[in-house]
């Protein structure tokens, strides 16, 4: 975002009171309805800002002048006018009108002169005032507008023998009375907490936090585009579930009045995009919110996006093709380059990524030969070893999985496709046709972390009813992440599915891949926050 110096409004400001030294106008300027205005400003405690400015809005409404006004129409965006007069001469003036509209955010004046830094959605630009050209009245409103204010302006496009283009004002409209001043130092403030609570501070204050959030949605513009350019339909499905699906992870629960039975806030739209396969839709997807009661962390929150998606007569492999391919898109929108930089590493993303297997990255890991066939208690004295707390439910499967995440996880910093995950905890992927004990399934790597799980989908209805019922033992047990039985499901696959391939990419930790940023809150407008203690 261009940006309007302090020092470039100064210089211009003497190099003005030189040219206009010589005016006719008078020495002083007499009292006006805006000085008047002010008087009951000024009885207002000095040293409250808020306070000072609350009275200006009472002066204002009392001189019968509406301190918010309606909508307002603009001519130019402030980029536009950047761009267009970037070859201005020095010192020339022009008789083209223009009209923009934004929030004050620096403002100097210089006796007969004003200096105001305009910004609106695209740049900032320098506005130009002079007492002779708005008249007393109107420039002494000027002068007693405040930083944060927004305002509409008319006037010409100009450039001062500095070299700052600006707009000379011959008249102005406020649009809406900030109470509240702009801090000075929220920019870098060590407590990000009160930038995530306040974020819409942090947004004027900090322009590299527009730039990451503008860098979001360029991202989920360009995966939509890529999506649909595949063939693929952006459907709806329901965010109120009656039963338990899609992922293993703890619910929020919720009541329907009007039904009178528990709901859960969706932890994935996986079963539902599959029934519409079983419809007959081939190819389909979904951005959308998940919602899942767990804990917050760098790369977690409660409330995140993903993309799902679902393709009829594709597998594994091919539904890792697309996954590679919308991760490329969205680098190519968001960086312009398959190679960057991330906390320190550096990441490429072009070429063929490569697959291994989720079992030989933790022998690798534990130095250790591990197998699906080995007793349990072999692995869990493998897994002990490596630092890996047993649980009872804990089978075979899913102690050489978490061998995997303690020991191996982390190392992988290049995109990788880790594989072959059990079947133990893949209860929606299908079975591996040379491996009974594995899924054809896949976990994105990147920087150590997951980003998009994907798999040949389960279309058989008998064997999904029994790893259903293996979920609702497992629960049984105490794991509380476990699915429920869905018979509606099982009814759906009952009426045949065809052969699938399934993905669902996680949007937050992509954006904060594609923009350096360290923790998923900086990705996120409005991340949850503990109560604001007052």
């Amino acid at each position: 975002m261009s940006k309007v110096t302090t020092e470039n409004m100064t210089e211009a400001a003497t190099e003005i009171v030189a040219d206009t030294a010589t005016d006719t106008a008078t020495d002083a300027v007499a009292d006006t309805a805006a000085d008047m205005a002010t008087d009951t400003a000024t009885q207002a405690a000095a040293d409250d800002p808020i306070e000072v400015r609350r009275a200006k809005r009472e002066a204002l409404i009392a001189q019968g002048k509406n301190p918010y006004g309606h909508g307002f129409d603009f001519s130019h965006y402030i980029e536009e006018l950047l761009t267009t007069y970037a070859d201005l001469e020095e010192g020339a003036s022009t008789t083209d009108a223009v009209c923009v509209a934004g929030r004050v955010m620096a403002k100097r004046d210089q006796g007969k002169i004003a200096f105001l830094v305009l910004r609106d959605a695209s740049a900032e630009l320098q506005l130009f005032c002079r007492i002779n050209t708005l008249g007393d009245d109107a420039f002494a409103e000027l002068k007693d507008l405040d930083v944060g204010d927004w305002i509409g302006a008319w006037g010409t496009m100009m450039r001062t023998r500095r070299g700052e283009l600006s707009i000379a004002v011959e008249k102005f409209e406020l649009l809406s009375k900030s109470l509240r001043p702009l801090p000075e130092k929220f920019h870098g403030l060590a407590d990000k907490e009160t930038r995530y609570r306040q974020r819409y501070v942090d947004l004027v204050m900090n322009p590299e936090v527009r730039d990451t959030f503008a860098t979001r949605f360029k991202v989920i513009s360009a995966i939509r585009r890529y999506m649909d350019d595949e063939g693929y339909y952006e459907v709806e499905t329901p965010m109120l579930h009656a039963i338990l699906g899609g992922a293993n992870a703890k619910p929020f629960v919720t009541h329907h009045n009007a039904l009178d039975r528990d709901f859960y806030l969706r932890i994935a739209t996986e079963l539902h995009l599959k029934r519409l396969l079983v419809g007959g839709f081939e190819r389909v997807y979904e951005i959308g919110r998940q919602f899942r009661n767990e804990g917050m962390d760098h790369y977690h929150n409660p409330e995140f996006t993903t993309l799902e998606a679902y393709r009829a007569f594709s597998d594994e492999k091919g539904i890792a093709e697309l996954t590679q391919g919308v991760i490329q898109a969205a680098a190519l929108a968001a960086r312009g380059s398959l190679q960057l930089e991330y906390q320190g590493q550096t990441i490429d993303l072009s070429g063929t990524w490569p697959r291994r297997t989720i079992l030989e990255l933790a022998c690798e890991g534990s130095g250790a030969d591990l197998s699906y066939d080995m007793e349990r208690g072999e692995a869990a004295a493998v897994a002990k070893k490596c630092g890996v707390k047993v649980e009872k439910a804990w089978g075979v499967g899913k102690i050489i999985c978490e061998i995997f995440e303690a020991t191996t996880e982390a190392s992988l910093i290049q995109p990788t496709f880790v594989t072959e995950h059990p079947v133990e905890v893949s209860p929606l992927a299908k079975k591996n046709s040379f491996n009974s004990h594995v899924t054809d399934r896949f976990e994105l790597l990147i920087c150590g972390h997951e980003y998009a799980n994907g798999f040949s989908e389960l279309n058989d209805p008998v064997d999904q009813a029994e790893r259903f019922s293996a979920q609702v033992a497992a629960k049984a047990t105490g794991d509380d992440e476990a699915m429920g039985y869905d018979d509606d499901y099982v009814r759906a696959l009952e009426y045949g599915m065809p052969p699938a391939g399934g993905v669902g990419i996680g949007i937050d930790r992509l954006v904060m891949l594609l923009t350096g940023s360290e923790s998923i809150r900086d990705v996120l407008l409005f991340p949850h926050m503990r109560e604001e203690a007052r």
